[in-house]
């Protein structure tokens, strides 16, 4: 199916400089893009891509938009990741199968459940009694939502996700585990999307929240009473422990771990693999890994780094004794 160029612009408000008739067959990246599909350029890093590019369109920043007419058609866009983004969903809606809303015949759902009419549970879902589905919201097959657990409106829930089970709560006694009852649930706000096998688990008392416009990717575990703020977004395998308390438009590279009962300011972006041990309460741009090396040197280095905080004490003896012999100024 082709959309012509004037009603792709149109639909993303953006501006044309171009043959508005001109018909597009699909989206393409840059570099394979072919004279039926319609690109974008968000980093002018890539802008000699640009110039190479066969696309019959461009989507490029007000900086780049003369760069993009000298090699054919484009379209204007303050940000033209987020256009091309939109774009993406012009083209979901006019070439993608229509989503259907009802209950799979082999999803089980509790009587007691509360399932939005338009709401789609796809096969192998389990939705236990006391929980709800808001209104457009799609459960991609075999998600679990646990008892008494509230998914809000317009949500994408992908395959293997678990909302509701246990936290992990346990008491030592004499040397075993008493298990804590967790006696919360989890409340999930609108438009969150849920990438495949992220576990959400169940608040021990109060509930675990995640708020509206969250995105979280797959393999992701947040845990019991975790409370994740607006708009936050997470990479692929970020955990979060128990009770912390994540602000709002946050972002997580993959494998980023927060610990237990730490608080994270809102606007705060943590890199890749990076641990946050203690409470962030500035926002801005944190990291915490130790770069890759050749492993002898890696080694070296490492063991130069048990050593850092005798090398610091001799250091401030060192200048202690220097501040005491240096002679007063008249």
């Amino acid at each position: 199916m082709s959309l012509r160029l004037g009603e792709i612009a149109e639909a993303l408000g953006a501006h044309l400089y171009g043959d508005a008739q001109l018909g597009i067959d699909r989206l393409a990246p840059l570099e394979t893009a072919g004279p039926d599909a319609l690109s974008f350029l968000s980093n002018p890093r890539y802008q000699q891509q640009l110039a190479a590019s066969k696309a019959a369109c461009v989507i490029v920043a007000p900086a780049m938009a003369e760069l993009a007419k000298a090699r054919g058609a484009c379209i204007v866009a303050d940000d033209p990741y987020a256009c091309f983004a939109r774009a993406t969903q012009l083209w979901k809606r006019h070439i993608g199968p229509a989503r259907v809303g009802g209950i799979h015949p082999s999803a089980v759902v509790s009587p007691d459940a509360v399932v939005h009419p338009s709401a789609a549970i796809g096969p192998l879902c389990v939705i236990e009694r006391g929980a709800e589905v808001g209104a457009d919201t799609v459960l991609r097959s075999r998600v679990t939502l646990g008892e008494d657990c509230h998914i809000g409106a317009r949500c994408i829930v992908h395959s293997g996700v678990v909302i509701g089970a246990d936290g992990f709560g346990f008491a030592q006694e004499r040397g075993a585990w008493t298990k804590i009852e967790q006696l919360g649930a989890v409340r999930i706000g609108d438009d969150v999307e849920i990438g495949a096998n992220t576990c959400i688990d169940r608040g021990a008392l109060d509930d675990t929240v995640i708020e509206d416009g969250v995105k979280l990717d797959n393999l992701v575990q947040i845990g019991h009473n975790v409370h994740v703020g607006r708009h936050s977004a997470m990479a692929g395998c970020v955990g979060v422990a128990g009770s912390a308390k994540i602000g709002a438009r946050c972002t997580f590279g993959g494998g980023a771990i927060v610990l237990g009962h730490l608080s994270v300011a809102d606007d705060v972006h943590v890199s890749a693999a990076t641990v946050v041990t203690h409470s962030i309460h500035r926002p801005g741009h944190y990291t915490g890994m130790f770069p890759i090396d050749d492993n002898a040197r890696w080694e070296k280095n490492a063991a130069t780094l048990k050593q850092l905080h005798r090398l610091r004490e001799r250091i401030k003896a060192l200048e202690s004794r220097l501040q005491d012999n240096t002679p007063e100024r008249p």
